[in-house]
């Protein structure tokens, strides 16, 4: 059966499996040079765009070309669309430069849906909630910074897993920050003045653990150091910062509370965390931080998903399941359609 030819500019999220494409630019999210048993070199690579991912391969493959893949950078493509064990990969049959200039190669990254202004302005409104005036200075410290707050709005939440996508971390923060206005009621023995703080100060060490301008990539320092240890850091000193502005000592029971939800919020040691939680906010914010990534990769991985024919997806690793796809309240004309990240 021979493949169908898809047409100039379609996007990585439209391709069918049994499309072919002939002269179409991706961007290289990720490349491998691996043997085959054989012994043969074949070529495992990530292509991206502003609409998804796909997995490619091209077989036959040589050190040389492999080397003249930019990883990060932008080509162009040619070759087809396959479905393997119900997932779509893309069979590279053959790759030429983009000319310098040609494309802008922040469009071929991967943007989340919401407008970040607007992400921006919820998150302000929430945490003007917090009544502290220790912790609310703290916070405005990092609110009160242009820089900052610009890339905030711009970084991902990580770079495969959950809000992998350019304004994701604002919207993974703007989504705690509504749980715990929800769930804090509940347990009125729970501050939620550090649950607030803990929630916007959790990730902010992913604007400098993340580079997002061309990829979406750990910086050497993201690697060397991790967003948990370069938040604690950064709090730190704002804290400092706030004892020279105002000639008092920020409270220490106060700092190492706060510094407790950052390096805790991971939960266990073998997922990178620090500490274990060890007070009711740091609990309260662990679970809220996994829900929201659990469910992010729940509805992008049915949202992803190309097999029709099938009600499961394929299996999410981070998950340790594949996901039913039907709502099963679907035929209810009573049941709102709401998306519970809204």
């Amino acid at each position: 059966m021979s493949a169908t030819k898809s047409p100039a500019g379609t996007r990585i999220a439209d391709l069918q499996a049994g499309e072919r494409v002939d002269d179409q630019v991706f961007r290289v999210a990720q490349k491998d040079l691996r043997t085959t048993t054989n012994g043969s070199l074949y070529i495992h690579a990530v292509l991206a765009d502003g609409s998804g991912q796909m997995v490619a391969r091209m077989w036959q493959a040589s050190q040389e070309i492999y080397d003249s893949m930019p990883e990060g950078g932008l080509l162009h493509f040619r070759g087809r669309v396959e479905s393997y064990k119900g997932n779509r990969q893309f069979i590279i049959d053959g790759v030429r430069q983009v000319e310098a200039g040609t494309f802008d190669p922040a469009e071929f990254l991967p943007a989340g849906k919401h407008d970040v202004d607007a992400l921006w302005n919820q998150v302000k409104e929430l945490l003007r909630g917090i009544r502290n005036r220790d912790v609310l200075a703290l916070v405005g410290k990092f609110v009160s910074d242009a820089e900052f707050v610009r890339s905030l709005k711009r970084a991902p939440a990580a770079v495969q897993m959950h809000h992998a996508y350019l304004g994701g971390l604002l919207e993974h923060t703007r989504n705690l920050l509504r749980l715990a206005q929800v769930v804090c009621p509940l347990y009125p023995q729970v501050s939620s003045d550090l649950l607030l703080a803990g929630i916007f100060l959790h990730d902010i060490g992913k604007v400098r653990e993340l580079a997002f301008d061309t990829n979406i990539e750990y910086t050497t320092e993201g690697q060397l150091v991790g967003h948990i240890v370069q938040g604690v850091l950064w709090m730190h000193d704002h804290c400092r910062a706030l004892e020279r502005e105002t000639g008092r000592p920020f409270p220490h029971e106060l700092e190492t509370a706060l510094k407790h939800l950052i390096l805790a919020h991971h939960g266990k040691y073998e997922f990178g965390s620090p500490r274990l939680p060890a007070t009711a906010e740091a609990i309260m914010l662990h679970y809220l931080d996994n829900l929201d990534a659990k469910l992010a990769m729940v509805f992008e991985a049915i949202a992803g998903d190309t097999d029709a024919a099938s009600e499961w997806t394929g299996y999410i690793r981070a998950l340790e399941s594949r996901i039913y796809k039907p709502g099963v309240t679907a035929a209810n004309p009573d049941a709102p359609a709401a998306n519970p990240t809204e």
